[in-house]
C-alpha cells in the first residue's frame, strides 16, 4: 500500500548524535523467534552479554543491563546508591548533565551545581575546591557526564578522579557515557569510576531500548545503605538472577541478540581501532567547520568531543531553519540546538558505524545546506576534510595532527 509521499531515492543520512544507524549485520542478528527467557538457549545469550559488556566498559566487575533508554540508568545510578536528602556534585556541562541534576532533586537528593558556561567539559579544579570545602563529607558522589551530548565537550575523567583523590574526599563516581561509549576510550576499573552510565542507541549501534550501569564494589557497599525505593531498577534484585545468566523480569530479548553482534563487531574492529576512527573523523570534521569560517562550540580543544561536533552560527542565522534546509533539499537529519542552545546550533554525528566516504557525504551535505540556506560561510570545507582523511589513509597525519 502506497502512500502519497513522494520516495526519496538512496539512504537518509542520520547524522544526529544518537540514535545512530544500525548495521544491516545486527538487524539480522536481532530478526530472530522470541525465545523463553527462562531457558537453556537465552542463558547461554543471558551470559554472553553480561561478560561482553564487561569488555566494553573494561571492568571486571557486575555490568547490570536493563530495557530501558539511558534515563533509566540515569535513574538506577542514584536510587542504588544514595538516599533522600544525601548531597551530590554536579558540574553544568550541558542540557544533559542539567536533566541528570533535575532528576537527582526529582529523588529527593541535593545536587551543588557548577555552572558554566555549556563550552568546556567538567572543571576537575572547581570540583576539587568544593569537595576540599566539605570538611564533613556530606557529598555522597560526584556525577560527572563523559561526553555531553549537548555540545561536543567531554570530561577528562582520570583529572575528575584525582581532584576527588587530591581532597581526600570518599565521594563516589559517577559517570555518564551514553554517548561515549563505544566511540571514545573508557576505563571503568582504571580510572576509579564507581558507577558508569549508558546507553545502547549511540556507539553501540543498537536502537534505544537498553541501558547499563557498570558498578564498583564501592558502589556495591553503597547500595546496601541506600533508603531510595527501587524495585524495577534495584541491583539487589538483579544480580543474583545475572550471575545465571537470566533477569528478574522480561527482557528485550532480541535487543540482546543485537547486543551480543555488536560486542562481537567492536572487538573485530579492535577497540583502539574504533577509537581512533572516531578521532579521525572528529578531526575531520572540526577541518571543515573552520574551513567554512564558522566557530565549534568547544572552546578548548582539550575538550573536544570524538562523538559529534556542535557547531555556532553566524549572528542572525537560525540553526533550525538551515537544519530543515538541509534535510528537505538532501534528506540528512543534523543535531538541533538544546535549551540554552536553541537555534544557536547545529550539531553533527560522527559516532557509531561511519566510515571516511559517510563522513565526507555527511559533511558535503552540510555545506550544500549552509549555502540553500544562505548562511555566510566559505566553500572548502568538506574538502578540508578530504584532504586530511587522504592524508591519514597515505599515513602521513593521524587524528591527533
Amino acid at each position: 500500500m502506497s502512500s502519497n509521499a513522494a520516495r526519496v531515492a538512496g539512504r537518509h543520512f542520520l547524522q544526529i548524535p544518537g540514535p545512530t544507524p544500525v548495521p544491516d549485520r545486527i538487524l539480522r542478528a536481532m530478526d530472530m523467534p522470541t525465545i523463553d527467557h527462562r531457558g537453556p538457549e537465552f542463558q547461554k545469550l543471558g551470559k554472553r552479554v553480561l561478560e561482553g559488556m564487561k569488555t566494553v566498559f573494561k571492568t571486571a566487575n557486575p555490568v547490570i543491563i536493563y530495557p530501558a533508554s539511558g534515563t533509566g540508568a540515569w535513574e538506577a545510578a542514584l536510587a542504588n546508591v544514595l538516599s533522600p536528602g544525601d548531597k551530590v556534585l554536579m558540574f553544568e556541562t550541558g542540557h544533559f548533565a542539567t536533566l541528570w541534576r533535575n532528576m537527582a532533586i526529582k529523588l529527593g537528593l541535593h545536587p551543588i551545581f557548577i555552572e558554566s558556561d555549556w563550552r568546556i567539559g567538567a572543571d576537575a579544579d572547581a570540583l576539587e575546591a568544593r569537595l576540599r570545602e566539605d570538611k564533613a563529607h556530606e557529598i555522597k558522589a560526584v556525577c560527572v557526564v563523559h561526553n555531553e551530548t549537548s555540545t561536543g565537550c567531554i570530561s577528562l575523567i582520570p583529572e575528575v578522579r584525582k581532584a576527588i583523590d587530591n581532597a581526600g574526599h570518599p565521594a563516589l563516581l559517577m559517570v555518564d557515557t551514553i554517548s561515549s561509549l563505544a566511540s571514545i576510550d573508557f576505563h571503568h576499573d582504571e580510572w576509579g569510576v564507581d558507577v558508569t552510565v549508558s546507553g545502547s542507541q549511540k556507539g553501540l549501534m543498537l536502537p534505544p531500548g537498553l541501558s547499563f550501569n557498570a558498578v564498583s564494589d564501592k558502589a556495591l557497599a553503597a547500595a546496601k545503605t541506600s533508603t531510595t525505593p527501587k524495585l524495577f531498577w534495584s541491583w539487589e534484585e538483579q544480580l543474583p538472577h545475572n550471575e545465571k545468566g537470566y533477569f528478574p523480569y522480561t527482557p528485550g530479548t532480541n535487543l540482546l541478540y543485537g547486543l551480543a553482534e555488536a560486542i562481537d563487531m567492536l572487538h573485530e574492529e579492535g577497540l583502539d581501532n574504533v577509537f581512533a576512527r572516531h578521532d579521525r573523523h572528529a578531526e575531520a570534521t572540526r577541518r571543515a567547520v573552520r574551513a567554512w569560517g564558522l566557530e565549534v562550540l568547544c572552546r578548548e580543544p582539550k575538550y573536544y568531543s570524538s562523538s559529534l561536533t556542535a557547531v555556532l552560527m553566524p549572528e542572525g542565522h537560525d540553526a533550525d531553519a538551515f537544519r530543515e534546509k538541509t534535510l528537505n533539499h538532501f534528506d540528512m537529519s543534523l543535531g538541533t540546538g538544546l535549551t540554552k542552545l536553541s537555534g544557536r546550533v547545529f550539531r553533527i554525528g560522527h559516532l557509531g558505524d561511519t566510515n571516511d566516504l559517510t563522513i565526507l557525504g555527511a559533511l558535503s551535505g552540510v555545506e550544500m545546506g549552509l549555502s540553500v540556506a544562505g548562511v555566510p560561510h566559505k566553500k572548502g570545507g568538506a574538502q578540508a576534510a578530504m584532504d586530511y582523511l587522504a592524508d591519514c589513509a597515505r599515513g602521513t597525519l593521524s587524528a591527533a595532527a
